[in-house]
């Protein structure tokens, strides 16, 4: 009994007591307090989305501008000297025999062009040889590299085509078999590197549906947002399928011993620029057409493989693409529990919620509107037919962004792929290994499943 107290009256043990009722004050404040502090969570990710979208406005801004810019201005430089253009080809690519041809139609006097095939047995060899045939007067060859076995096919093929380089040749060319180039690509393309410290020039793929499905329209979408992100400073990235050197840069830097062993021939390349400080120039005069047909599975397929050799040979743009990615979807879902909560509790109220999310939208359809509006500059005779696809990137890029996300996260797992019927396995530091090969030819179809 305590000192003092009433007789009979039990002191409370306060120790013993247990969580506050459900109904009491200090109950109702700490659900408040867990309430706010999710709220205020979900306010400040919303708000780094929301800003995430109004910079990718000032990314497409910049990226039309420049666009606009170096069309106006590419008469300025030009290069002379001999020319090597290297295309390797495998399989039937969708209009190959027209992109082939545009290789030998180029409005650059002193150029050579050089086909590199795996093998006498695949379908593009016959292919070639049809385009070599109507061009009896181009400076073209024709050389069978042989099946890889220590590196990616593509890249054997590439260091098959460089082991020997004639002499006179001063500028090197790259060009994927997939992608139509315009006359005056190489022209473009080396017209830049005879500025000073200029590593490379790089072009970059716009694809073209060759019907309106749903996976052509996602992975015409998501390729859209990637090309915004292109402008003057590349940050040291090119792509494979539309780039230049001189071949003082490629024989200073190493790049044919470098390319040995490995899957990637883009990707090793931009980090041997990037060591050796030597930048990459975008160059938006040097688009490529790249027409697609996917079915949904290999165009997830094509999307996983990307990011997967990025992981392996870009593992820091890897990891920003996907941070990235997971805070521009992750407003979507967060949006629904906000709303959700506010219309049972009536704090904080829907509106507020809704108003986040609506303007994270608006921005990402003012973004593709301006690369959109792209097209009319690049491929103004494909306006009308790739209408369906540039409204499905303006009104639906959410959808895009959530399949886009979804092969980022996928590429976070496992070390295999399949490229162009080569299935390989990948290990830390970009080394290589095949492991299985599908012997039958690919066959001359427009779909394509992986």
């Amino acid at each position: 009994m305590t000192s003092g107290a009433p007789p009979g009256y039990l002191s409370p043990d306060l120790s013993r007591v247990g969580p506050f009722p459900p109904g009491s004050t200090l109950h109702g404040s700490t659900r408040d307090s867990m309430s706010s502090t999710w709220y205020i969570a979900y306010v400040v990710l919303a708000g780094a989305a929301l800003i995430q979208g109004l910079l990718l406005i000032v990314q497409a801004w910049e990226h039309r501008r420049y666009t606009r810019s170096c069309l106006r201005t590419h008469h300025r430089y030009g290069a002379t000297g001999r020319a090597m253009v290297i295309a390797p080809c495998k399989g039937a690519d969708i209009e190959l025999e027209g992109h082939l041809r545009a290789l030998l139609r180029q409005d650059y006097g002193d150029y050579e062009v050089t086909f590199v095939v795996e093998s006498a047995d695949d379908p593009a060899c016959a292919v070639v040889r049809r385009v070599m045939a109507e061009h009896p007067r181009a400076a073209v060859r024709l050389l069978v590299a042989g099946k890889a076995t220590d590196c990616g096919q593509k890249v054997h093929n590439l260091r098959a085509a460089t082991a020997r380089i004639p002499r006179g040749i001063e500028y090197l060319a790259f060009a994927d078999s997939d992608a139509g180039s315009r006359p005056q690509w190489l022209r473009l393309a080396l017209a830049r590197l005879v500025r000073r410290n200029r590593g490379a020039t790089t072009g970059y793929r716009w694809f073209i549906p060759e019907r309106p499905s749903l996976a052509n329209h996602l992975l015409y979408s998501i390729n859209s947002n990637i090309v915004s992100l292109w402008t003057a400073n590349s940050h040291y990235l090119l792509w494979g399928g539309s780039w230049a050197l001189t071949r003082d840069t490629f024989d200073a830097l190493g790049l044919h011993a470098a390319w040995a062993g490995t899957l990637s021939d883009d990707l090793v390349a931009s980090r041997v620029l990037r060591r050796a400080r030597r930048p990459v120039r975008f160059e938006p005069t040097c688009m490529m057409a790249s027409p697609i047909d996917y079915t949904f599975r290999g165009m997830f397929q094509f999307l996983r493989r990307q990011y997967l050799i990025g992981r392996y040979y870009a593992p820091g743009w890897w990891l920003f693409a996907l941070l990235a990615a997971t805070l521009r979807n992750l407003i979507w879902p967060l949006t629904l529990v906000a709303v959700a909560s506010g219309a049972l509790s009536g704090t904080p109220p829907p509106w507020l919620s809704v108003a986040l999310a609506g303007a994270t939208y608006l921005a990402g359809v003012v973004r593709a509107w301006l690369v959109q509006d792209l097209v009319r500059i690049h491929f103004p005779e494909r306006c009308q037919s790739m209408r369906t696809a540039q409204r499905f990137d303006v009104w639906c890029w959410p959808l895009a962004g959530t399949v886009h996300w979804f092969a980022l996260v996928s590429s976070a797992f496992g070390r295999h792929t399949t490229w162009r019927g080569i299935r390989y396995r990948l290990f830390r530091g970009g080394g290589v290994a095949m492991e299985q090969r599908d012997e039958e030819p690919a066959p001359a179809v427009l779909r394509r499943a992986a």
